[in-house]
């Protein structure tokens, strides 16, 4: 029982920290704006999403009645409640990397019955600088570019629309099972050491979800826990009609072959938890998701105007104690400088310091904030996260903005954040790596070359 609970606390504060960096307010600020008015694309450029479909080409390829869903569909996405629902791995809850998900399915009339699949894909771990996410379109005939292009039948997400469609955010009280007063019974044969993180009472409704996606009104699904932990879950449709699904759980081997319960119907909603828990206000919730949960709180409106940089707070004068006095430090100019030393006194203990003399304790807390500030982990953090606005606004209220950097720990989290964006552009322009980048030319024909023939000339 311990072991539930001390798992539980470990996810919470896994979240609580995830939600904080990964999905910043004034990412959710800007990307619901851009959203309200109709802009997809400023909505996605927002929410560091890379938007790697034409709809001309849509048109041209699978008819205009698809490319206007697939524009409708684009129109009603939140690109930033998608980040924040896609799949992340510990310890630092980036995104997982490789991954080509589901979002939506169309199904043409076409004889082949090949569905067409809106779909968002995650750079492989090497590639994965700024946590940038990428949709797509993906069919059965495009399966040679790479296996990291198919759709991942464990995190797929076009049965849960709610998580990233406006339209459906309403249906995530009832599917997160947030709007039943008590807890619903799990399903029978549950054992003990499932976690108390997963959503059992709502296994049996969302495995029927998945069946009927198939066609079936019962069957067996296979619930994933872990690397190596399997449940297969045993559905029967109800004489109600299949509104109030029966289920069994069995531990028995196997599972091969059955359809995997999406890894978003298997734990309980990040946000739910947090709220449940009071780890987190419902104003600090994505709106359409405090909408959903807490329709009895209204949602505050807070415009962002255009191009304004994200609002972190300057930071306050500090006091170090030099010389037998409280002596203040802070931005003078752009730079940090400190308030209580005169310029010629400052340029002495400078050039005593250069002769491996001490430095007054003002200068060494100075060199210490550019070298190794109290705020490093904050901002390494934001830059595994993509947050690099949210970086540079951090460094910035504490060194000032015309602050040169000097060697240390920050400036080096700085510039491999840097390189790594670089390694990430080569990687979607398909010019490193094994597999073709999303904005990699399309290949050339593999058919046989028409060799050009010289014809000689007699004379």
């Amino acid at each position: 029982m311990h072991s539930r609970a001390a798992n539980a606390d470990s996810r919470l504060s896994f979240w609580r920290r995830v939600r904080e960096f990964a999905v910043p307010q004034s990412m959710i600020e800007r990307a619901t704006a851009r959203r309200r008015v109709g802009d997809w694309g400023g909505a996605c450029a927002a929410a560091r999403v890379d938007a790697d479909i034409s709809l001309r080409a849509v048109a041209n390829q699978h008819g205009r009645e698809l490319a206007a869903r697939l524009r409708a569909d684009l129109r009603h996405l939140a690109p930033d409640l998608l980040r924040w629902h896609l799949p992340r791995v510990a310890p630092d809850g980036l995104l997982r990397p490789g991954l080509t998900l589901s979002l939506i399915r169309y199904d043409p009339e076409q004889p082949d019955g090949n569905a067409v699949h809106l779909v968002a894909r995650t750079a492989p771990a090497w590639a994965d600088a700024g946590q940038r996410i990428s949709l797509g379109l993906w069919d059965r005939s495009r399966r040679g570019s790479g296996p990291r292009s198919h759709p991942d039948q464990r995190f797929r997400l076009d049965l849960h629309r709610h998580l990233f469609d406006a339209r459906r955010t309403a249906e995530l009280r009832a599917r997160s099972g947030a709007g039943r007063s008590s807890a619903a019974a799990p399903p029978a044969g549950v054992p003990d050491t499932v976690e108390a993180g997963c959503a059992t009472d709502r296994w049996p409704a969302e495995a029927a979800l998945l069946l009927a996606a198939d066609g079936r009104a019962s069957g067996a699904v296979v619930v994933r826990l872990g690397a190596r932990r399997r449940l297969v879950l045993d559905v029967t449709a109800s004489a109600d009609g299949g509104r109030s699904p029966v289920a069994r759980v069995s531990t028995r081997e196997g599972g091969t072959g059955l359809p995997v319960l999406p890894d978003a119907a298997t734990w309980v909603l990040p946000d739910l938890a947090l709220l449940r828990a009071g780890l987190v206000e419902p104003d600090r919730l994505h709106p359409l998701v405090t909408a959903a949960l807490v329709p009895e709180r209204p949602v505050p409106e807070r415009p962002v105007p255009p191009g304004s940089a994200a609002s972190y707070p300057a930071a306050a004068p500090r006091l170090v104690s030099c010389r037998g006095a409280h002596h203040r430090i802070g931005l003078v100019d752009g730079v940090l400088a400190t308030f209580d030393h005169s310029p010629a006194e400052i340029r002495r203990e400078e050039l005593l310091a250069s002769l491996t003399g001490t430095p007054l304790p003002c200068l060494r807390a100075i060199d210490e904030a550019h070298r190794q500030p109290e705020c490093l982990p904050d901002v390494r953090a934001r830059l595994d996260h993509g947050d690099t606005a949210g970086a540079l606004a951090t460094v910035e209220a504490l060194l000032g903005p015309d602050a040169l950097l000097r060697d240390g720990a920050l400036r080096d989290e700085l510039e491999t954040a840097a390189q790594r964006r670089i390694t990430h552009a080569l990687f979607r322009a398909g010019l490193i790596g094994a597999e073709r980048g999303p904005t990699a030319d399309a290949p050339r024909r593999s058919g046989p070359r028409r060799r050009r023939t010289r014809h000689a000339t007699s004379g």
